[in-house]
């Protein structure tokens, strides 16, 4: 049987009123293709469904064809359910700044990765893709991070983007607060954790080993 993977992005598209985001394009596309390699089954699923809107920063200068089949699944998703809490083998969440914006709070993803959580299926996340996981619990009201290996963006890189003034937290502090064992490589680098079905990532460097790790713990599972 092959495995099922669900994937779950941003719609949400503004910082401040200049200065736009939304998905970062390669932690999205790169993992994708990961999944697709190994004959996985795909769901590209968003907060609200539709288009997806791409952080312009993430957009390359020249189009990357390998990435053609991920970018088509964008520009209409499915919105993401309660009935997606169970028939997958995994989830992934790729970051963009829209994710601290729409993931946190969104009670539909909270209860989907609280279900994921409870089938012990592998959870991964890249970047700002983590910040899903800062108020995910198991059902006893244990925070999912909680005494696990974690990393993601770090607060030093968020303060180098000069955009921790406009986030509504610092997602590596809040983490840490949530009991999160967090540890990154240096700014910008490919940085990844696995702990057991946890795998996180820290940049938009690390989606190709974040992706890695997922497969490696889906294979395992």
């Amino acid at each position: 049987m092959s495995k099922k993977v669900l994937m779950v992005v941003t719609n949400h598209t503004k910082i401040t009123d200049d200065h736009k985001t939304g998905l970062w394009l390669e932690e999205y596309a790169v993992p994708y293709n990961a999944f697709k390699e190994q004959g996985y089954d795909v769901k590209v699923t968003s907060i609200q469904g539709g288009e997806v809107p791409l952080d312009p920063n993430s957009i390359p200068e020249e189009e990357v064809k390998e990435w053609a089949e991920a970018q088509e699944q964008l520009k209409d998703t499915a919105k993401l359910s309660k009935e997606d809490a169970n028939g997958f083998d995994g989830i992934f969440l790729p970051g963009g700044h829209g994710t601290m914006f729409d993931f946190p709070e969104n009670e539909t993803l909270q209860y989907v990765l609280q279900q994921h959580a409870e089938q012990n299926n592998v959870i991964g996340s890249v970047c700002h893709g983590p910040s899903g996981l800062v108020n995910a619990t198991y059902e006893n009201g244990t925070p999912i991070v909680s005494g696990r290996k974690v990393t993601g963006f770090t607060d030093s890189e968020e303060i180098g983007m000069g955009l921790d003034v406009h986030m509504p937290f610092m997602l590596e502090t809040e983490l840490r607060n949530k009991g999160g064992e967090f540890s990154k490589g240096d700014d910008w680098s490919a940085y990844a954790v696995r702990d057991g079905n946890l795998v996180t990532g820290q940049n938009p460097m690390s989606s190709e080993k974040a992706a890695e790790k997922m497969v490696e713990a889906l294979k395992e599972n």
